[in-house]
């Protein structure tokens, strides 16, 4: 699986998880930003986990000590990106 089509299915996930046009998800936007809260992002991350049958180091309590980095958009992207090529 080519890394543009990893991008292209997590922005398409957390698209539809916020209800949003993939075009309004930007790297630099945090999820905040974005008008998704927590528990829309833990959703996102179970869709994304399904999605690629990895398992995300995720603490929904406490997601500033987790390895997953949620401060933005393209970090969730680049994290997820990292799960995939290692299962690979």
């Amino acid at each position: 699986m080519s890394t543009q089509s990893v991008h292209d299915r997590i922005i398409a996930i957390i698209a539809e998880q916020a209800m949003l046009d993939p075009a309004e998800i930007t790297a630099e936007a945090t999820p905040a930003e974005l008008g998704i809260d927590s528990l829309g992002l833990v959703e996102s991350i179970f869709a994304i986990e399904e999605a690629f049958d990895i398992s995300i180091p995720f603490n929904a309590n406490e997601p500033g000590s987790s390895d997953f980095d949620i401060s933005s958009m393209g970090a969730i992207v680049a994290a997820v990106e990292k799960l995939v090529a290692e299962k690979g």
